[in-house]
Order: structure tokens, then sequence, then C-alpha cells
């Protein structure tokens, strides 16, 4: 088994996965199985605001009008669509993701866009091409963050600007408990009611093993610093909605 690095997002996650090397074949499998339902996962899971708070992220983090993004992770393109708002024309946004399955409910939803099937530790993408870079809820799922946010730097233009979007456990044992009984108990009930689908409860009961396991978020920032960005940064949405954001130089 490979050395674990410092800044692998989360250990090895048995029952899952019991070596690292598995980790990307066995994410692809469960994101495909579950791709058709993802969207209304995503939407009422979140009680309907999951658009409304990624612009407004968006908009924090400095995209304007005319920028040209890439969207790593880009799942559905749920990220993506709420960047070409701003953006102002979808063909300015790139999507990255390496489930088939989700880059395919991606294209149905936003054709202008580009679309690349890869992971976010190899982007098959030109040098210095986008001026935003963001990342939605999905920075469990990279092999390591040092190794990631080289790639998110390789590709920004210099000045470029990176958002990535993330759920962390709130301070406090209340918001703690609370976080617990719904990621880890009622969503992945949620999800089956919503969808009938045992993948796509399997999923949700997996993403709250990755939550519950993500490294501090100083280990983050850490990783930023030391993937070249300037200014790496946290603010936190609601307690529990972390935004990494930084600049290349």
């Amino acid at each position: 088994m490979p050395e674990k690095s410092p800044y692998t997002p989360h250990p090895v996650l048995d029952p899952h996965f019991s070596d690292l090397r598995e980790k990307q074949p066995f994410l692809r499998r469960v994101f495909d199985d579950s791709a058709e339902h993802y969207e209304r996962i995503a939407s009422w899971g979140f009680f309907g605001t999951g658009d409304w708070y990624r612009r407004q992220a968006l908009r924090r983090a400095g995209l304007v009008a005319g920028m040209r993004v890439a969207d790593i992770a880009a799942g559905t393109g749920i990220t993506a669509r709420a960047a070409g708002e701003i953006v102002g024309d979808a063909a300015l946004v790139t999507c990255v993701e390496p489930s088939a399955g989700m880059l395919q409910e991606s294209k149905k939803r936003l054709p202008a866009a580009e679309h690349v099937q890869a992971g976010a530790d190899d982007i098959p993408l030109p040098d210095g091409q986008f001026d935003f870079v963001s990342m939605g809820f999905a920075l469990r799922h990279v092999e390591d963050l040092e190794t990631a946010f080289r790639e998110f730097a390789r590709i920004l233009k210099p000045g470029g600007r990176l958002l990535i979007m993330d759920i962390t456990k709130p301070e406090g044992r209340f918001a703690n408990w609370l976080t617990r009984l719904y990621f880890r108990d009622v969503l992945p009930r949620l999800t089956w009611l919503m969808t009938g689908s045992n993948k796509a409860q399997y999923l949700m009961e997996y993403y709250w093993e990755t939550l519950d396991q993500m490294v501090e978020p100083d280990r983050v920032l850490e990783a930023l610093a030391r993937a070249g960005f300037d200014q790496p940064s946290r603010y936190v949405e609601a307690g529990i909605f972390s935004e990494y954001t930084a600049r290349k130089p």
C-alpha cells in the first residue's frame, strides 16, 4: 500500500475500499450508479438552497462576468450552472469530472459548456487558461490535496482566483451532534425515500464517513500555501459551509 500523505483528505475507509489505490475506481462506480438521482439529492437534501448559496459563494470569491471558469469535480453541473449565470455565457465554463455518468447528466443540463472526463489530480487542460477555478463539495474525493491544488494553480492564469466549497463539521457539541444526526442518519434515509435507490442511499452513507474523517481545515489551508497560492483563507457560512479561497500569484 502506498504511504499515506499528510495531505490525503481522509484515511482508507473500510469496507468501501481497503487501499488508497482502490479509491478512484470505487468513486467512479458509486457516482455512475447514482448519477440519475444526484440532482434530487442535492436539491431536496439541502432544502432547495444549493443554487442560491453557490451563486453567493462564487461572487464572494470574485467571479464576475466574462471570466473563464474550470469547475473541478463538476458532478451533474450544479456549480458550473451557477458560474455560467454569473459569467454570462455557459461556453466560458469547462466541467471536469471523473464519473462518466455524472458528466452525461451535466451535458444534458449545460450543453454549451465544455466537458472533460478527468480527476482533480491530473487535469488534461492547458497551463494558464482560466481566470477562476471552482470545486463544489468534492474536496474529500481527491487523491492528495497538494497535488490537486498544484493542478488548480497550473491551469489558472496569473492572478486567477480559486474557490473550494465544502461541508465541514461545526464547532460546538450540539452543532456536531445535529450534523451527525442529519448527515449520518437522516440524509441517507431521505435519499432512499426520494429516489427509491439503494445505491444512492449508499453514496450518502459514504458521504457522511468522508465528512466525519476529513482532514482539519488548517491542513487544507496549509496545502494551498504549499501549492503556491497566495492569501489562502477560509470563510464559514452557517457554521458548516466552508469556502476556501486563494489567488495565484
